[in-house]
């Protein structure tokens, strides 16, 4: 299997779409299940080990908050 290329995207969405997303990754996180999404036309599978931080940040002009889910491709 070929290497897959370094990617940073960030997509929006509408309010609705961002919510349901929310609700079925905490539903496969809560059942101990990996969660699938697709990004960008590209689909990402979140396995169970994944680990979830929340971080915050600030600056003068803004702040913003990420859920950042983390997993190591070597497992």
């Amino acid at each position: 299997m070929g290497e897959k290329p370094t990617r940073d995207v960030e997509k929006n969405y509408p309010k609705e779409e961002f919510v349901a997303k929310l609700r079925r990754l905490a539903d496969a996180i809560e059942n101990g299940e990996r969660f699938e999404i697709k990004v960008a036309g590209e689909r990402i599978y979140v396995p169970v080990r994944a680990e979830f931080t929340v971080e915050h940040e600030r600056s003068d002009e803004e702040e913003e908050l990420e859920f950042q889910i983390k997993w190591s491709l070597s497992q």
